[in-house]
C-alpha cells in the first residue's frame, strides 16, 4: 500500500514516501500507486512522455508501481509527436507512455502490468509553472 512521490513533486500529496533513490524494487513493487509530473504531454496520441527530472523521479518510480497518476499542465500539452519531439532534450533518458503497460501472449490473450503500471491516470491540470 502507500504512495510514493518523486523529491521534486510540486503538488502534495498527504502521507506520500518520497523517493530517495534507496527503494528496492522489491520495496517499489508493494507500494500501491505513484504521482509524477511529466515534461511533455502530445494531444494526438494521449502520450506522456517523462525525461526524468527531478519533478518525475527515477525510471524504476514510474515503471514499478501497480498505478501511475500523472500531473500534466496544460502548458506543457503539445498537438503532435514531431511537436513533442522539439521540447524534449534528446540528452536526457526519456520513458514514452500511451497508457497502461500491456502485452499478449501468442494466442493474443492481452495481459496488463507485467511490463509497468496496470493503471494510469493522467491529469490535465491549469496553470503554467
Amino acid at each position: 500500500g502507500g504512495v510514493v512521490v518523486p523529491p521534486g513533486l510540486s503538488v502534495q500529496v498527504p502521507g506520500a514516501i518520497v523517493d530517495d533513490g534507496t527503494l528496492t524494487a522489491a520495496e517499489l513493487d508493494r507500494i500501491a500507486a505513484v504521482v509524477t509530473e511529466a515534461r511533455v504531454g502530445i494531444a494526438e496520441t494521449g502520450t506522456i512522455v517523462l525525461d526524468h527530472a527531478a519533478d518525475q523521479g527515477r525510471r524504476a518510480i514510474s515503471l514499478v508501481p501497480d498505478t501511475h497518476i500523472c500531473v500534466v499542465r496544460e502548458d506543457q500539452v503539445v498537438p503532435d509527436v514531431p511537436d513533442a519531439i522539439g521540447v524534449l532534450d534528446p540528452a536526457r533518458p526519456q520513458t514514452w507512455i500511451s497508457g497502461p503497460s500491456a502485452t499478449s501472449d501468442i494466442e493474443l490473450d492481452r495481459v496488463e502490468g507485467v511490463h509497468g503500471p496496470r493503471t494510469l491516470h493522467v491529469l490535465v491540470v491549469a496553470g503554467r509553472r
